[in-house]
């Protein structure tokens, strides 16, 4: 991954206390897995910013490469990677998700 990709992702990390990089837009969802956590942050009223990595190849290559984790939508808050589809919904379903919007003080819908 080239300087220009790491610091493009490091930039939407930084500035974005949840940032879910996806595959199309929150509003137009190009994949189910990100329709998915797309959906469990907007009934949790979560405000984020959707990142969508089909507008840039480098981009959905280096976010894999950047977080060591091989598939898309990847979630983070506070700067720090939460997981994929499946470990998100699990989290959700558990309440460990709103834990953990709590702990890093992230405001939610109860």
């Amino acid at each position: 991954m080239d300087d220009k990709t790491k610091n493009l992702i490091q930039e939407h990390i930084t500035s974005n206390e949840v940032c879910l990089f996806m595959k199309g837009t929150p509003d137009a969802p190009q994949c189910g897995f990100s329709m998915a956590v797309s959906n469990i942050l907007k009934i949790l009223e979560v405000n984020f910013k959707g990142v969508n990595v089909l507008e840039n190849q480098e981009l959905r290559e280096g976010v894999k490469i950047f977080s060591d984790w091989p598939t898309i939508p990847q979630l983070y808050i506070k700067k720090e990677f939460v997981g994929g589809c499946d470990i998100i919904k699990e989290m959700y379903e558990s309440g460990e998700l709103k834990k953990t919007l709590e702990d890093k003080g992230i405001s939610y819908k109860k």
